[in-house]
């Protein structure tokens, strides 16, 4: 007698076996790798690689031009500004150097530039700055009505300056001006060269004749212009 096989409970038929499976969950394909680029050199990569292939003694020139380089650049803007206003102030003192050398504290000055430049400057003119030292009117004997005028004077400015014009005053005994007369240099220096100068603490004489305007007079007095 065969035995029959058990029944475990799980009868496999031929339908079951011809049953199709579900599909399998494929896993997701990998990305693809993402190229990158080939990274672009800067200019200054590029300025460096090309420093470097230079030979060393030209690398170490460059490096000290552009260190003096940013020590002078500063400098240019304030140099120029200083040139402009030093040219500027020279042309005005030059345009106007007859003024300011009629000015006692800019004379020194102007006469220091002019002297460097071979410009010219007018004559100090200080007629206050004549001293009167000695001075008459006397009558001429065996002449008539002819006075004779003698002075003396001192340059006490700080500079030259040109012979003066004497002015000439006479009064009567009642103090009334009778007569009055301007004398240039031509006139009290006769024989003496036309121009020049009185140097500082110069001293000067003169001596003239005038005619004495009316009679009895008594009292003079000298002026500078």
């Amino acid at each position: 007698m065969q035995d029959e096989p058990a029944d475990n409970g799980s009868t496999t038929t031929p339908d079951a076996l011809d049953t199709p499976l579900p599909p399998l969950i494929q896993a997701a394909p990998e990305p693809a790798p993402r190229r990158t680029p080939p990274r672009r050199q800067g200019k200054s990569e590029t300025a460096v690689a090309h420093v470097r292939a230079q030979p060393s003694f030209v690398r170490s020139r460059a490096r000290a031009e552009a260190a003096a380089a940013p020590s002078r650049r500063p400098w240019l803007g304030p140099l120029a500004v200083l040139v402009l206003a030093l040219a500027l102030a020279l042309q005005l003192l030059l345009a106007q150097r007859a003024e300011l050398a009629a000015d006692a504290r800019w004379r020194p000055l102007v006469a220091g530039l002019c002297s460097a430049l071979s410009c010219s400057i007018p004559p100090w003119r200080e007629p206050a700055a004549l001293t009167m030292l000695n001075r008459n009117v006397l009558p001429v004997d065996g002449r008539a009505g002819v006075l004779r005028v003698t002075a003396s004077f001192r340059n006490d400015a700080r500079w030259p300056q040109p012979w003066p014009i004497l002015v000439l005053s006479l009064d009567d005994v009642d103090g009334r001006r009778v007569g009055q007369r301007a004398f240039s240099p031509q006139d009290y220096r006769k024989g003496q060269p036309s121009g020049g100068l009185i140097a500082p603490g110069q001293s000067a004489a003169v001596q003239f004749d005038v005619l004495e305007p009316a009679p009895h007079v008594v009292a003079f007095t000298f002026d500078f212009r």
